[in-house]
């Protein structure tokens, strides 16, 4: 969005909520600036901007349909401005990609200045990549008593270090193979356009070679039926973050038909899907997500902000820990879709199609219908009908290789694997609300555990086999690792 236009709103906003500003003492800002002791606030600042960020990352799913890809990269660069941002008021921390500013003094090293700064960068940051939701950003700012209209530049001053910090990572990740500007040849103005020319194999209504991804029709509640294309599938071109390359960790190849591993793996998911109980629904669904879902990186996003509440941590620990999770979740869905588009491999829709043609079965027959027998080439998903199957290919997992990773970060910041985190659900809910279950509570005791639920959630719901859960959170670890490596050059080294 250009800075003109948002600027426009901005000072609009600015100058009609002037005569109710709030109380800087009474604002989610702390005065660390008058009071070096005055205790943290529960929810840091970057707290209270992860709570933005994912009311945003909703609205965009109900625009846009779910795009876990994008989501990841808007997310893990809100992060990355707010932690440069954030660096040049901490005595060791390094910048992702504000250059050239220097480290303030250790007199201005104060809370007050880091609530400032981190402000402004995630003001601008969000503007650029969630534009439309500008004015929520402007409205939040002037909440906390801060000018949405103050554009400075000035590396002096907590705003200007924000605003730079916001313009170095917006100009850093312009040209970064995600098609966002649609500036790639032959875009015709579509953001995220597909410049690799990637087309399937099989149709949606021919299956010429079953080891392929094959595209399946969504039949919306009010319209025809159609099948939409492969999401963003020159995802893995992106330049990561932390990573290398998107290959560096690149999957071994899947099971394909005529291997027994790849008969049983599918027969698993049908007699899984067969058997669901209430809690594996629940568990579908949760990490499934609704309609205003916030997808895997928000998903772990919301992980990490329960870890703040939980170990009550300093705005410096949220900065450090929301960026390096989103990071993960960033270059994981790249290393994924690397994988993916490589291997270009089937689902088991398209799978247990041919295994089980013309055989009886059981399973779930739709929204409604309840688990029956029916022809093999009949079976689907535990989906609602406007979103059977996600549109891209199978191996590996995108939950699980986000899980695997984001799940690696948090017991490595934290130092314990231990989790205790635990919902209420009604199973059905989100699937086939006239026919719920009772309320389950799903329990996720440690990071990695929750990671392997994630995952497994996949396989149940009838989206995965399991080659593409495992295989996929082997590769989230292997990426997790990674970036905590990078990580730690970040936070500990000197300049």
């Amino acid at each position: 969005m250009p800075l003109l236009r948002y600027l426009i709103i901005s000072v609009s906003i600015w100058c009609l909520t002037q005569a109710c500003k709030p109380d800087l003492k009474q604002s989610a800002l702390s005065d660390q600036s008058k009071n070096e002791q005055a205790p943290e606030a529960k929810k840091s600042i970057a707290y209270q901007w992860a709570e933005i960020a994912l009311k945003a990352t909703a609205r965009d799913t109900e625009r846009f349909r779910p795009r876990p890809s994008v989501t990841s990269r808007y997310l893990a660069l809100l992060f990355v401005a707010m932690f440069d941002a954030w660096s040049r008021y901490d005595e060791k921390a390094l910048p992702v990609y504000l250059q050239g500013i220097e480290r303030r003094p250790v007199a201005e090293q104060n809370g007050r200045n880091k609530e400032i700064a981190v402000s402004y960068a995630a003001y601008r940051t969000l503007s650029e990549y969630y534009f439309s939701d500008s004015l929520m950003f402007s409205e939040f700012m002037v909440s906390i008593g801060l000018n949405p209209s103050n554009a400075s530049l000035d590396p002096s001053t907590p705003e200007g270090i924000g605003n730079l910090a916001a313009k170095a990572v917006i100009d850093a990740r312009t040209h970064d193979g995600s098609n966002q500007y649609a500036e790639k040849e032959g875009s015709e103005g579509l953001a995220y356009f597909d410049y690799t020319k990637y087309a399937p194999v099989n149709t949606d209504d021919t299956l010429a070679d079953v080891n392929r991804w094959q595209p399946k029709y969504f039949i919306p509640a009010h319209g025809k039926r159609f099948a939409p294309g492969c999401l963003t599938p020159q995802w893995g071109n992106v330049r990561p973050v932390a990573l290398r390359s998107s290959d560096q960790f690149r999957s071994p190849p899947p099971p394909m038909v005529g291997s027994k591993q790849l008969e049983q793996e599918v027969k698993e998911v049908v007699n899984l899907q067969a058997n669901l109980t209430n809690e594996q629904k629940a568990l579908v669904e949760f990490m499934r997500d609704g309609p205003a879902s916030v997808q895997q990186a928000g998903h772990w996003l919301k992980f990490a902000m329960n870890v703040s509440v939980r170990d009550s941590q300093t705005l410096d620990e949220d900065v450090k820990m929301f960026m390096l999770t989103e990071v993960t979740a960033m270059d994981a869905f790249i290393a994924c879709w690397d994988t993916k588009m490589f291997y270009d491999f089937a689902r088991p829709y398209a799978l247990v199609h041919h295994y089980f043609k013309d055989k009886q079965i059981s399973g779930w027959a739709g929204p409604e219908k309840g688990w029956t027998q029916f022809p093999g080439q009949e079976w689907r998903p535990y989906s609602p009908d406007d979103f059977l199957c996600p549109p891209f290919p199978g191996y590996v997992s995108g939950h699980s290789t986000v899980s695997g990773g984001c799940a690696e970060v948090l017991r490595l910041f934290t130092g314990d694997d231990y989790f205790g985190e635990e919902i209420k659900w009604v199973p059905g809910y989100l699937t086939e609300p006239k026919n719920v279950g009772d309320t389950v509570i799903l329990k996720f005791p440690t990071f990695t555990e929750t990671a392997n639920m994630a995952g497994q959630s996949r396989v149940l719901g009838g989206y995965h086999i399991q080659a593409d859960n495992v295989e996929g959170l082997v590769l989230g670890r292997k990426v997790g690792n990674e970036v905590w490596k990078w990580y730690l050059e970040k936070v500990k080294s000197e300049e």
